[in-house]
C-alpha cells in the first residue's frame, strides 16, 4: 500500500485561481502535477498506483476555520484521509482543535509562513501540547516557501526545540525537515522523534544524504510524500524504489509508517 502523506487540493470553483496564483509566485521553480482539484490527484493515484493520500489545507483567516474543515471532512474515503487546520491566532484554538476532533480527522496542518507565526514560540508551544493531547498527528511546513523571503519561520533547529518541549505524540516535519536547509536536519534532526516526509525532496537534496538520513534517523520515521500538485510522485516512487534499501525499508516509507501512525 502506498500511501502519499502531504498533498493539497482546492474546491473545483477555486482550483484554476488558486493555481494560477500560486504559478505566479513559484515562478517557473516547480510544475505542477495536476490541476489542483480532487480529482486531478485521484487521477493521479490511479495512474501511478497510490493507495491513498492525505489532504493539507492551510488556514489563513479564523474565518475560513470551520468551512475549510467540513469541507475536508466532505473529501474523506477509502482514497482521501483529511487532516484539519486551525487559525493560531486569538483565543479560539483550543475550541478549533476540538472541532477538528469532533470532525474525525487525524491531524493538523501548520504552515508557518503563511500563517504568520514562529515555529518554537512560547505561544505555538502550548497549541501543539493541547493538540498532541488530543491524539492528533502535526504536520508543519519546513525551510525554504517560495513565496517568503528568508530568514524563515521555520527550522530544523526549532523543529529540535519543539520536539524538546513536547510530551509524546507525532510531529512531522514537512520538506524532510527543512527545504533547502539539509545541512541542518542532519545536525539537529537526525536521532529525534520528528517524523520527516519526503515531499519536495528528492530533486534537491540527492540520493547520498537521503541514505545517510536514513540510516541514522530510521526509515521508520521517514514518509513518503509529495506536497501534490507539486511534484511527480510517480518520479519520486521509481526514485526510493532504485535506492540500495531493503524491501521492508521501502514498504515503511511508501505506506507502512504511515499506516502505523494513521492507525490504519
Amino acid at each position: 500500500m502506498i500511501i502519499d502523506f502531504h498533498t493539497h487540493v482546492f474546491p473545483d470553483e477555486l482550483a484554476p485561481r488558486a493555481m494560477a496564483g500560486l504559478m505566479s509566485v513559484v515562478e517557473g521553480l516547480y510544475t505542477p502535477a495536476n490541476d489542483g482539484t480532487v480529482k486531478g490527484l485521484v487521477d493521479n493515484m490511479d495512474a501511478w498506483g497510490i493507495d491513498a493520500s492525505v489532504v493539507m489545507p492551510v488556514i489563513t483567516k479564523a474565518s475560513q476555520v470551520r468551512k475549510t474543515n467540513e469541507w475536508v471532512k466532505s473529501l474523506c474515503s477509502d482514497r482521501i484521509i483529511a487532516f484539519g487546520g486551525i487559525y493560531p491566532h486569538g483565543d479560539t484554538w483550543k475550541e478549533d482543535i476540538d472541532f477538528v476532533c469532533g470532525l474525525g480527522l487525524k491531524g493538523l496542518k501548520f504552515h508557518a509562513e503563511y500563517q504568520d507565526f514562529i515555529l518554537d514560540s512560547p505561544e505555538m508551544l502550548k497549541i501543539y501540547d493541547y493538540a498532541l493531547a488530543r491524539g492528533l498527528i502535526l504536520l508543519h511546513h519546513g525551510g525554504f516557501d517560495p513565496a517568503y523571503p528568508p530568514p524563515f519561520r521555520s527550522s530544523p533547529r526549532m523543529f529540535k526545540n519543539v520536539a524538546d518541549a513536547m510530551r509524546g505524540g507525532v510531529i512531522v516535519a514537512a520538506h524532510f525537515g527543512g527545504h533547502d536547509q539539509w545541512d541542518d536536519v542532519e545536525k539537529y534532526l537526525v536521532g529525534t522523534g520528528i517524523y520527516l516526509d519526503t515531499s519536495m525532496g528528492f530533486p534537491f537534496f540527492g540520493d547520498e544524504r537521503f541514505l545517510r538520513v536514513a540510516e541514522r534517523h530510521g526509515t521508520d520515521k521517514i514518509l513518503f510524500a509529495s506536497d501534490a500538485p507539486w511534484s511527480d510522485a510517480r518520479a519520486e516512487i521509481a526514485r526510493l524504489k532504485s535506492l540500495p534499501l531493503t524491501p521492508e525499508e521501502i514498504d515503511a516509507i511508501l505506506g507502512g509508517n504511515a499506516r502505523r501512525i494513521l492507525g490504519l
